[in-house]
């Protein structure tokens, strides 16, 4: 959590420095006194620091052998929460205390923060301002600890985007690149990339050490046991199949190897077993099977653990993660050890399938989330734009921490770029918590942060318009196809988005037009040092996604669209020197998987008219309706029945196994509504891609209601907990 008291920082230019503030200028040095910690992280962060010294005040940043002579001072404090640090003046000297080796590395990487350096400085092109001096006032003060644990990412669908980039093989230098941004973000935890085409973590020379240099606990996904990366390992030193039911000993082999291998490495080991790539468990067919055979391999991996890490196996981070068909497992009876985390998911879109009951918040291990803003897989995939929500993000992981998920959260991110926003957004949540937070704030200071505040209002205003179109379709949804159905039309043929019509059409025509325009007209007001970073973090992802757009809805502009497409990935991986060439060669790929919707248009989809209708109800983000409270709209209805169409955040219950809302019309009965899906089911398939559950209801208009001039009055009431109302309509 953060806490900031007498807060001011100056950029000072050419002003006298009074004796009792702490002052870094231009061309200085700097005596700086570091404690050693015996871990190295904090040696990392401090070298990180001299960099973004030299580079934004050419200051140089020296170490000294008393605290007394440092300007500078960064000590460790036990009385600090875990990872958790304070910064403070006194008499013109900044102190630094920190937790532990993890809070001194924050604690100095918050002074580069305070020296205006991004998170994003390496992986955004985000070049500091160069700055005369920088100032921190007498009586400064800023506290601050993690809200959750372990905080991480997982490099994942790596195949089209960091994997060709970093030359085919993610190995130490580009693990490093991303470990400095994790450090920089206050991330310590990572799962890395595990596809078939990938190298495993751990069987590249340097890829531990450079974990342990920079801080960096390592684990695995949900599929990914006991520090092993079956979908790629099995193939290279497993014997048999990698078959619990029938291969037993060969299965334990292959996981003690790893264990005896990483032993002393800081690790958070994935217990439980799936199938060798991210598929359900081999050799069990029934529930009854599977809930045997999995309780079997989490028993026999907790003394493997004993045996091969430390004698007190509840002392050593796990983390069971179920996933998929394995949260069914887990309802059947599955009895995971209290020590371990239990880490719930999102189901691949955004919407959390499970919040934990009141016995699964007491447990010694927590609670942790796994989540996505990047996915490959059905209904459809979105590899490609970053266009996530923040303001589902936020809903959700609100949601989750309130409800006591805070002990692991780790994110999908896909290639990281571009999802730069949605990465540092989690990952502020993870370490501020999400209490007195607003998105619109969030991504504001984020845009003013990077482009200045004199456009900050402008450019949040645009990119709050293009993370809400998005979340009405996603730019890779907007062919209306899907992936991985027996019917191969599904992924080819384009269809027409079922619930929209030539008015909707038009209008988000026209919506993008203003977007991609804006964009494009901002760009001349963008300074230099500033490209490359606009055209990775705002231009290529806005005009993309309004090109994809264009592609599908606007047949005079779908050929050029196509075209425009093309140019500004061109551009991104081999653009001129502005943009950083030829370090983004390779990064971006305008059709991952190659699928049919990426391709030119031969025949864009046709559109009905507008039906009549009247709205009752409308919003951009949603609202929450509360268990038990209820609202109410008046409206004007002479025929002899009133349709109803209401929509709804599709996400998933938060309390027990329900989610429902009522409907009554003037005096009549009110009418209940379940609106639960299930994964895989086809209105779950629906809903993820619309981003609403539907349900409809028809009221009789009775000859006494017509005898009040036609008016009326629709009542909705929340039954359960975790009802969000996006959208009334009376179709006529």
């Amino acid at each position: 959590m953060r806490k900031i008291y007498g807060f001011l920082v100056v950029w000072m230019v050419a002003v006298a420095v009074e004796a009792q503030d702490f002052v870094l200028e231009r061309g200085t040095e700097v005596r700086c006194f570091l404690q050693a910690t015996g871990e190295p992280v904090s040696e990392t962060a401090w070298q990180m620091l001299r960099g973004d010294a030299e580079t934004v005040l050419e200051a140089r940043m020296v170490r000294v052998k008393k605290e007394k002579k440092a300007q500078l001072v960064a000590v460790l404090d036990d009385c600090m929460p875990r990872e958790g640090f304070r910064l403070y003046v006194e008499k013109g000297q900044l102190t630094i205390r920190g937790a532990d080796a993890h809070g001194l590395a924050y604690g100095l990487l918050e002074v580069s923060r305070l020296m205006g350096v991004s998170p994003w400085e390496w992986w955004a092109d985000c070049v500091p301002a160069k700055k005369e001096s920088v100032r921190l006032s007498e009586g400064f003060v800023a506290e601050q600890h993690p809200a959750v644990a372990y905080r991480g990412i997982f490099i994942n669908d790596e195949d089209w985007g960091i994997l060709p980039w970093s030359g085919g093989v993610i190995g130490p230098a580009t693990n490093e690149k991303i470990f400095q941004l994790m450090l920089r973000l206050r991330a310590n935890y990572y799962w890395p990339s595990m596809h078939e085409v990938s190298k495993p973590f751990f069987t590249i020379e340097g890829n531990r050490e450079m974990a342990h240099k920079y801080g960096i606990y390592v684990g695995g996904s949900h599929c990914e046991p006991m520090g092993t990366s079956p979908a790629t390992e099995w193939k290279m030193r497993g014997v048999g199949d990698y078959n619990y039911v029938t291969n037993k000993e060969n299965v334990q082999k292959f996981w003690a190897e790893r264990l005896d291998e990483v032993k002393g490495q800081d690790m958070v080991y994935t217990i439980g077993m799936r199938g060798v790539h991210d598929g359900s468990m081999q050799g069990v067919r029934t529930k009854e099977e599977k809930l045997f055979y999995l309780q079997q391999v989490i028993d026999d991996q907790r003394e493997m653990l004993a045996a091969h890490v430390h004698p007190n196996v509840a002392s050593i981070p796990q983390v069971f993660v179920p996933y998929k068909e394995v949260l069914d497992i887990y309802h059947a009876g599955l009895k995971v050890p209290d020590d371990v985390t239990l880490m719930w998911t999102d189901d691949n879109y955004g919407y959390i399938r499970h919040f934990p009951d009141e016995q699964e918040r007491s447990r010694k291990g927590g609670n942790g989330l796994y989540y996505h803003v990047s996915y490959w897989g059905r209904p459809h995939d979105y590899l490609w734009l970053g266009t996530f929500s923040p303001f589902l993000l936020r809903q959700q992981l609100t949601e989750a921490y309130q409800r006591g998920i805070c002990q692991m959260w780790v994110l999908n991110v896909g290639d990281i770029k571009p999802a730069e926003y949605q990465i540092e957004d989690f990952m502020n949540m993870a370490w501020n918590g999400v209490e007195g937070t607003d998105e619109n704030a969030e991504l504001r200071n984020f845009l003013g942060r990077e482009f200045g505040e004199s456009l900050a209002d402008t450019l949040t205003s645009l990119m709050i318009d293009h993370y809400r179109l998005a979340f009405d379709c996603k730019p890779e949804h907007i062919g209306g196809t899907r992936v991985e159905e027996a019917d191969k039309a599904y992924w080819n043929i384009p269809k027409p988005i079922a619930h929209w019509s030539v008015k909707d059409v038009q209008k988000r025509v026209a919506d993008y037009l203003r977007l991609s325009d804006a964009v494009e007209a901002l760009t001349a007001q963008i300074p230099s040092r500033q490209k490359a970073t606009y055209f990775q973090l705002v231009k290529y992802p806005v005009q993309a996604a309004a090109q994809m757009n264009f592609k599908f809805l606007s047949p005079e502009r779908s050929e050029q669209a196509y075209d425009s497409i093309v140019a500004l990935t061109h551009l991104y991986n081999s653009g001129p020197e502005w943009l950083s060439y030829p370090k983004w060669k390779g990064i971006m790929d305008m059709a991952p998987r190659k699928l049919a919707v990426f391709g030119r248009v031969k025949e864009p989809p046709a559109y009905p008219a507008a039906q009549p209708q009247t709205v009752l109800f409308s919003t951009d983000t949603w609202q929450h309706v509360p268990k038990g409270e209820s609202l109410t709209f008046s409206f004007e209805s002479k025929g002899e029945e009133a349709t109803f169409e209401v929509r709804l955040l599709p996400n998933h219950p938060v309390e027990g196994d329900r989610l429902a809302f009522s409907l009554k019309m003037d005096e009549s009965e009110a009418q209940a509504f379940d609106y639960r899906t299930y994964d895989r089911e086809e209105e779950w398939k629906q809903n993820v891609l619309r981003n609403f559950s539907l349900r409809t209801c028809t009221f009789p208009v009775s000859p006494h209601s017509q005898e009040s001039n036609g008016m009326h009055k629709l009542t909705f009431e929340a039954l359960t907990e975790g009802v969000y109302l996006r959208k009334i309509r009376l179709m006529k």
